[in-house]
């Protein structure tokens, strides 16, 4: 008879319990579960002024404010969640989700007053990160080779290095002030 294995037996009940919830999260975005809706405002909310809002009505507001947005955060989280599920694609869910928790632990530290969101999103992320820890050889190995620099690259003319840097860097900028310029338009 084979032994349990609990480090991946604990690794798996942590992808899927964040599959699971943040598919809830997420379809509850997409499905209008989530945010003050524009036009769709609780009338409390919508004869408010600014300056009276609290902090969570006015999150909520702004985040409800843009379908496309919602769409895309909710969408982000299922894909990230989805990925999750599988070996082979496991980091690359890791790497959609914490962006998105971090920005759920920032959000909710800041404008909403409710912990249950907050300590929800906490979990999510620690758990994430136990997968990151129970599988730290294989990602710095990964590392590695994806950093590896080869003998020619290595000798490499500091100063060319740098020049030919600063250059890309004066190009990166005036692309980005060209598209400033016609976007503004």
């Amino acid at each position: 008879m084979k032994s349990i294995n609990f480090k991946s037996s604990i690794e798996l009940a942590a992808r899927i319990y964040v599959f699971t919830f943040l598919n809830i999260y997420g379809l509850g975005k997409i499905l209008g579960g989530q945010f003050y809706r524009r036009g769709k405002l609780p009338e409390e909310v919508a004869i408010q002024t600014l300056a009276d809002a609290n902090a969570f009505d006015l999150a909520w507001s702004f985040m409800g404010y843009s379908q496309a947005y919602i769409t895309f955060i909710g969408i982000s989280q299922i894909i990230g969640a989805f990925l999750l599920l599988f070996n082979r694609t496991k980091f690359l869910g890791i790497i959609i989700l914490i962006p998105i928790l971090l920005n759920i632990i920032v959000f909710d530290i800041i404008f909403l007053p409710d912990h249950g969101a907050l300590s929800s999103a906490i979990l999510y992320f620690s758990l994430l990160l136990l997968v990151i820890y129970f599988n730290k050889n294989k990602l710095i190995e990964a590392l590695k080779k994806l950093i590896k620099v080869s003998a020619n690259e290595a000798k490499l003319n500091s100063f060319k290095t740098a020049l030919v840097i600063s250059v890309i860097f004066g190009l990166f900028f005036i692309i980005q002030q060209g598209l400033i310029y016609v976007l503004d338009k």
